[in-house]
């Protein structure tokens, strides 16, 4: 279980993952030698598991987004998923309860891409079939865990 002190120090780096120990400890009202220690730890354990800018995938060239669901059969379920979430375009690849067996969201550049992407995923042999989502606005796509 996440304690309040590793509670405080994420709700700072939340909002700026490249402050300086010095400055979360600051914020958060600890000594930084206490943050340093509890990043560290966290890290350690895979609590954090890295750091990345989050960017904007319109000015990437990636103005469009889809959500996939996909059926796979000859129970080859967890292969497939790690064939397809190797593809850069992929952002997440998940297992699912319901009718469908995984939803995969992508950023894609065109309508073109994308088109070319759900080619390539019928043409594995254990995709049975897909139904696909373009997202027409995004409300919220949050990537941080806000505790």
């Amino acid at each position: 279980m996440i304690s309040e002190i590793e509670k405080k120090i994420i709700r700072v780096m939340n909002r700026n993952a490249r402050k300086s120990f010095r400055e979360i400890a600051k914020e958060a009202g600890l000594s930084a030698t206490a943050v340093m220690h509890a990043v560290k730890k966290m890290e350690n354990a895979g609590v954090i598991k890295g750091y990345v800018p989050v960017l904007d995938p319109e000015y990437c060239g990636y103005p469009l987004n889809a959500v996939i669901a996909i059926r796979i059969s000859q129970g080859k379920l967890l292969e497939t998923q790690q064939k397809i979430s190797e593809d850069p375009r992929v952002t997440a690849v998940f297992d699912v309860t319901g009718e469908w067996d995984s939803l995969i969201v992508g950023h894609f550049a065109g309508r073109e891409d994308l088109n070319a992407f759900i080619k390539k995923l019928l043409s594995i042999r254990q995709v049975d079939r897909t139904v696909t989502h373009i997202v027409l606005n995004v409300v919220k796509d949050e990537k941080r865990v806000l505790l």
